[in-house]
């Protein structure tokens, strides 16, 4: 399996990097500067992913975005997959999109969502109304083999790894003490692992502790 990480220096997708090198995955990081990359041995493409044509992508089986923009970029979440699918339409290459938590739904309707609620932080509504956005656009894509793959509400970066995660759907859940967990290096084994079920195509999927 051939596999490209889109944003491979941040935090998310440096994870799913080390756990693509660590089951020895022909992997190769698509960044902006090479120089942020800790492996100096990875393959890579140093290049912008709005520069990114379907020649660069093609060949790979699975292309992972880890693309992040916060603040006033924020509708960057939409423009990219725009971008993205755009390359990838009618090709075999996957799209794998690491999400966010605010657009899972907590409701049996599928009305309302974790953002909604007042107790969600006001600091990352804008992030997340964004990237629910940028999700609602996906459902329209017919062409493109993608899946989108929400974290759990707290998604922590300094999480240890357990090699333990329950893959869920649209509903937002918990664990049994009635959290809403996982770190990265859990999220990326869950990635990882993903990549090799090709059941889940053109859907969201949640992952959790």
């Amino acid at each position: 399996m051939k596999i490209g990480i889109i944003g491979a220096t941040g935090k998310s997708g440096m994870a799913i990097l080390n756990e693509s090198v660590s089951r020895g995955l022909d992997v190769t990081a698509i960044v902006r500067n090479k120089e942020k990359l800790s492996d100096k041995t990875v393959n890579f493409i140093e290049k912008d992913l709005f520069s990114l044509t379907t020649e660069d992508l093609s060949s790979f089986d699975v292309v992972v975005d880890a693309f992040a923009a916060w603040g006033d970029n924020v509708a960057q979440h939409s423009t990219s997959l725009t971008h993205l699918t755009g390359i990838l339409k009618d090709t075999t290459t996957r799209l794998f999109i690491v999400g966010g938590a605010g657009s899972l739904y907590v409701d049996m309707d599928k009305k309302i969502q974790l953002m909604d609620g007042a107790e969600f932080p006001d600091a990352y509504k804008p992030l997340a109304v964004a990237m629910g956005k940028a999700l609602e656009n996906l459902r329209q894509v017919k062409d493109v083999n993608w899946l989108y793959i929400s974290p759990a509400a707290m998604f922590d970066a300094e999480g240890q790894k357990t090699g333990q995660y329950v893959l869920a759907g649209e509903k937002f859940s918990t664990n049994e003490k009635g959290d809403s967990y996982i770190s990265y290096v859990d999220y990326a084994i869950a990635v990882v692992d993903l990549m090799s079920q090709s059941e889940y195509n053109q859907k969201r999927v949640s992952v959790r502790n």
